[in-house]
């Protein structure tokens, strides 16, 4: 279906996007702090009154799915930023379970943007209409999420089919409204509840999401991401589609079509193949730490699809992070204490054993395996790590491997992986800080490692 009397609809559409860029903001800062107010306020009563362990242990089960269904309703009625939200909260490590099982649901289940003003969007960026670039295009999207939505395409003359990656409109402007009401939010409960530096994480956030409007950028990181793993012709069980790269402007950006299964709806899928998700055969599969071993097994690969937040950090993070690594490994409270130092995180000691909850709150921080006992991170509670060793600064380019280790996290823990990335990454983080002239030569198989420090800890 091609639009005719694309001149005055497009005129409209950019009438339509200038009004509701100017007066919306209003509206969704009032919704924000209404409804943040009305969920905050809401665990806060019912902590105030409830005396007993085992009363206040029924009473958050309640509160949690109260919050949830008005989590679920705020994140999807206003969508933009708090989509994202949703799915940075949705993790079974981060979250109490009734939020993730509401949450999980928003996971590229953003409104769509109506196919007519795609097609309008699509042309004023390519310059050509849609017919004329595509031999068939799905009006449906295959996916829609806070910042764009997704359509499976065949452009003309090719035997293959692609990506279309079109951002939604009126968007950015919005986007960034929600995260300055966020940083607001953030400030005050810096001062009442969490004794942890969230002003600089939502002050990198807004940085982040701002690259993510930005396809370009998505696109050159693509192909560098893709040339490192590729490096010395090595094969790795990682796909990363190609760009098309005469289709590819600030808000519009064509790609290989690559067909797969969510990681996370894993279970479904061996479900269908015969195999029991909560069997034998299955665990020991999640078990293997080698993705190559695993991957080839199922005779998979892992595909990795959005690249819009990309972070190259500076040598002295990357090296502070590499010795963070190396204290994790050998559960050194000593020199996890000294890493944070390096990093630039500020602590203010508010508890007995300093060393302990250091090495705990690392723990917790940058790596995936959670400490023994703990389920998911709990800010809120008197045991917290966080509440003890209040983080009074905390370096914004640090936010990104935060971010990642977390989505890790939520990933191994809803697979039932008992997973420490710290494990992994020690070998990377002994050749980089080899290379630095910071580690002595104990182990030969260091020298080996060389490649994966060009690849992954360089540039």
């Amino acid at each position: 279906m091609w639009v005719s009397n694309k001149m005055p609809l497009l005129q409209l559409h950019d009438l339509n996007e200038k009004i509701s860029t100017t007066f919306r903001p209003w509206q969704r800062s009032f919704q924000f702090w209404a409804r943040a107010a009305d969920i905050y306020t809401g665990y806060k009563v019912r902590v105030k009154f409830v005396k007993g362990v085992e009363k206040q242990e029924e009473m958050w089960e309640k509160q949690h799915e109260i919050a949830a269904d008005k989590l679920y309703s705020m994140c999807y009625e206003l969508g933009g930023f708090f989509l994202k939200a949703a799915q940075i909260l949705g993790k079974p490590d981060l979250a109490p379970a009734a939020w993730v099982r509401r949450l999980v649901t928003l996971c590229d289940r953003a409104p769509a943007t109506p196919f007519e003003v795609v097609q309008l969007v699509l042309e004023k960026e390519l310059g050509r209409s849609t017919a004329e670039i595509f031999e068939r295009f799905d009006v449906n999207p295959v996916g829609s999420a806070s910042i764009a939505q997704v359509h499976r395409a065949r452009v003309r003359g090719s035997k293959s089919d692609v990506a279309v990656k079109v951002q939604h409109p009126g968007v950015q402007e919005l986007m960034m409204t929600d995260i300055r009401n966020l940083q607001a939010f953030a400030l005050y409960l810096e001062k009442t509840d969490i004794k942890f530096d969230l002003f600089s994480i939502t002050k990198e956030i807004e940085k982040q999401v701002g690259y993510e409007f930005d396809f370009l950028r998505e696109a050159e990181a693509m192909e560098r991401i893709r040339h490192f793993l590729h490096a010395n012709n090595k094969k790795v069980p990682v796909l990363v589609p190609n760009v098309v790269r005469d289709m590819v402007t600030r808000k519009v950006l064509v790609m290989e079509f690559i067909d797969g299964t969510p990681i996370l709806n894993l279970g479904n899928e061996m479900a269908k193949r015969g195999i029991n998700p909560g069997g034998k055969m299955a665990a020991e599969y999640f078990k293997k730490s080698d993705t190559r071993l695993w991957a080839n097994d199922l005779e998979e690969w892992v595909a990795l699809l959005d690249y819009g937040q990309v972070k190259n950090l500076p040598d002295s993070l990357r090296l502070g992070y590499a010795n963070l690594i190396l204290a994790l490994v050998e559960n050194d409270p000593i020199k996890a204490s000294e890493s944070y130092k390096e990093l630039g995180i500020q602590t203010l000691n508010t508890c007995a054993d300093e060393q302990k909850e250091m090495l705990k709150l690392a723990q917790t921080m940058f790596d995936t395996k959670l400490p023994p006992g703990v389920t998911m991170m709990t800010p809120f509670s008197e045991e917290s790590s966080i509440k003890k060793i209040a983080v009074q600064t905390f370096p914004e380019e640090l936010f990104s491997v935060l971010r990642t280790v977390h989505l890790l996290r939520g990933l191994s823990v809803g697979l039932g992986i008992n997973y420490s990335c710290a494990e992994q990454w020690r070998p990377l983080a002994e050749e980089a800080l080899y290379a630095a002239g910071r580690l002595k030569d104990k182990d030969q198989r260091v020298q080996k490692r060389g490649f994966l420090r060009r690849v992954f800890w360089r540039n």
